[in-house]
């Protein structure tokens, strides 16, 4: 069976030439994926926008209006790190709708990833970081809601702390929220996640990929999830331009391949969402992002 893979061309927005968010990527991810024979063209699963009811249930109904009709305040989008205009807001809109379609495609064939996903900074009234909508927050809130999962985890290894999903989940018990990453890294003030890993500056795939195992570990003493929604951000690598962590790529791909093997041996489904990658290089970063749909389609066939 070959991976399912959610992607649209509406998952990149307009947000100047030159911006360190390198945008582009995600376009760049799908072409490389048909190039190198993941996906065929036509096979990607294509989500729509989704509607203001849906995202309102991770976030405050105020900031969604202010988002669809771009018109997101000064304050907020300093925090956020671009303007909010009509592209921009149908990203946001396309990228939760691609991670509820990812999430909906993993239970029906126990792992689904998107080409797209992991806006883990934006809050329940406010985007931050380069991100606008919390995209897995949606998500869980939406299938949980609906009855299509009873427990979720969020288990998150990009290299900076998944702060706004632990602050929107942060009173909800059905939905277990794991971070590891960089202790030293953006955000300055970290919110209280169910698990927070902080690692030091420099840590390599050898100390890496020991940490991780025991967080993996740990995870016995939480509910079981019926749903992983799996952040595989590429900024723990070596150079990244945002990141202070030095995983090579066969650190990040065995990290993948841990993280993926785990819960699918517990019968745990896997959605994979992208995270975060910076660098001025739109081959190299989008090649790497890749890794997850290469590792995650060995576990699909």
């Amino acid at each position: 069976m070959a991976l399912a893979i959610v992607h649209t061309a509406k998952f990149r927005a307009d947000i100047g030439r030159g911006h360190r968010f390198p945008m582009e990527k995600y376009a760049r991810v799908a072409e490389i994926l048909v190039e190198d024979g993941i996906a065929g063209p036509g096979d990607f699963h294509v989500p729509g926008p989704a509607p203001g009811q849906w995202i309102a249930l991770a976030h405050d109904r105020n900031y969604v209006d202010q988002v669809f009709n771009a018109n997101v305040p000064a304050s907020i989008t300093r925090l956020i790190g671009f303007d909010v205009n009509e592209s921009v807001a149908a990203r946001a809109r396309h990228a939760s709708a691609g991670t509820i379609l990812t999430a909906r495609l993993a239970l029906e064939c126990r792992i689904a990833c998107s080409t797209a996903g992991g806006s883990h900074h934006a809050r329940r009234t406010h985007g931050a970081g380069f991100c606008v909508f919390n995209d897995v927050g949606v998500a869980a809130s939406l299938l949980l809601a609906e009855g299509e999962i009873n427990q979720a985890m969020v288990f998150d290894c990009d290299v900076h702390q998944g702060d706004g999903t632990a602050e929107i989940f942060a009173s909800d018990p059905r939905v277990t929220t794991v971070s590891i990453h960089s202790q030293k890294n953006y955000p300055v003030r970290k919110e209280i996640s169910d698990l927070d890993v902080g690692l030091a500056d420099n840590t390599g795939d050898e100390a890496y990929l020991e940490a991780l195992d025991e967080t993996l570990a740990r995870l016995s003493g939480f509910p079981q999830p019926d749903l992983v929604f799996y952040n595989a951000g590429v900024d723990p690598h070596v150079e990244d331009r945002l990141g202070r962590l030095a995983l090579s790529d066969s650190g990040l791909t065995e990290r993948d391949r841990r993280v993926i093997r785990h819960f699918l041996d517990k019968g745990v489904a896997v959605a994979g969402v992208l995270g975060g990658g910076y660098s001025s290089d739109i081959e190299t970063v989008a090649r790497r992002h890749t890794i997850l749909h290469r590792v995650a389609r060995d576990f699909a066939n």
